[in-house]
């Protein structure tokens, strides 16, 4: 994402111009995005003509438009963002107050209006807009017959692409049948591979499976590499990593990020950092269960009593459209920052952000065990996404 222009006043209402540049940004701007805000952008209207004779025609022209936003649609598989609302700003072909709907177009600006720009609005451009958060890890999370290519970027985790191939039991005195689809389903994997894995960007290919499956499809991918001299996979080839998962679905993926050897290897992306801190708060709530806590009421509590040392939040709360709610979780990101603490706000799209919502959304490490708080009475279900 680029920053053209930032313009906040005092009273922390004012504007940004953002131009997306990858499909990532889209998620990012779905998280900036509120009912109530206004969004200024271009956009495709169909307009209606007549002319000198009465006939009446169509035509698509393109305009810039500025609507008040009321409702906002993103698809997390194709990464598209549809923003539908009402017309604010006079416009040649869109009557003021008629509804339209702007799909947010890669490398076209928008301009975003807001009356309030809060801490955690502000932090997510920050992160936007740092060139260092690009989708650095790929995984290719596999067993026979089964494969799901996974870009992990540090806002979400994108399905690239699922192979499936059925593999035929060995029979006794003879293989062919079986090896001839190995080899089949292990090209399919390798063109998947090709085909949505940017080299230049990912740091690193997880290559996942249970028993030796990963070991084969490694080996068959270069010596493959070597026959055709493929130079992208040839050159590319001390990116790859080997590890152990218990199967080849995308669940999986969790399993692996928590391998020792791969935090130390992904110790620098966001991913990495969210599932340590997860099984962190899982370790201490096991140990030591009066320093982990869970629940807004809870997890305020102990703000309260300057207690947390980091906090987990998903940004689906920050997605609330109550805005009281909304405010309750700010005020809590803030609180726990001014008083020292770490904050990682989890993606929803990532397998620990999926995790983290079974939690409600909010938990915490404590510098401190409170006991009391255990047993006191969770009003945590109020204001709760």
């Amino acid at each position: 994402m680029k920053l053209l222009n930032k313009d906040i006043e005092k009273d922390n209402a004012g504007q940004v111009t953002l131009v997306p540049e990858e499909a990532e940004d889209m998620w990012h701007t779905y998280n900036l995005l509120q009912v109530g805000d206004s969004l200024r952008a271009s956009t495709i209207r169909k307009v209606q003509t007549e002319s000198t004779t009465g006939s009446v025609g169509s035509s698509r022209v393109r305009t810039t438009l500025t609507l008040s936003v009321e409702t906002i649609d993103f698809d997390s598989q194709a990464c598209q963002l549809r923003v539908k609302g009402t017309n604010i700003e006079e416009n040649q072909y869109v009557k003021m107050g008629a509804y339209h709907t702007i799909e947010l177009e890669l490398n076209r600006k928008f301009t975003l209006a807001k009356k309030c720009w809060d801490s955690v609005v502000l932090d997510r451009i920050e992160q936007a807009c740092d060139p260092a958060q690009r989708a650095d890890v790929a995984a290719v999370v596999m067993q026979e017959g089964l494969a799901n290519v996974v870009l992990v970027t540090p806002a979400m985790t994108l399905l690239r692409a699922k192979v499936e191939v059925t593999i035929p039991r060995k029979r006794k005195g003879s293989c062919s049948q079986h090896e001839k689809a190995l080899e089949r389903f292990y090209e399919a994997v390798m063109q998947a591979i090709l085909r949505h894995i940017n080299f230049d960007v990912v740091k690193c290919i997880l290559v996942a499976s249970p028993g030796f499956v990963k070991d084969q499809f490694f080996a068959y991918v270069f010596k493959e590499a070597v026959r055709q001299d493929n130079k992208v996979l040839l050159e590319n080839r001390p990116k790859f990593m080997l590890v152990h998962s218990s199967s080849g679905h995308k669940y999986s993926l969790k399993e692996i990020l928590c391998d020792p050897a791969v935090t130390s290897r992904l110790s620098d992306t966001k991913a990495a950092g969210e599932v340590k801190a997860l099984e962190d708060f899982y370790k201490m709530l096991q140990h030591e269960p009066d320093r982990a806590f869970y629940g807004i009421a809870h997890v305020e509590r102990a703000a309260d009593a300057l207690a947390i040392d980091t906090l987990l939040i998903s940004d689906k709360l920050f997605r609330h459209q109550d805005i009281q709610t909304r405010s309750r979780y700010v005020r809590l990101v803030d609180n726990v920052r001014d008083n020292g603490g770490n904050v990682r706000i989890f993606s929803s799209l990532h397998v620990s952000g999926e995790q983290l919502t079974q939690l409600s959304g909010v938990a915490a490490i404590l510098r401190f065990p409170i006991a009391d708080l255990s047993d006191a009475e969770d009003d945590s279900s109020s204001g709760e996404d």
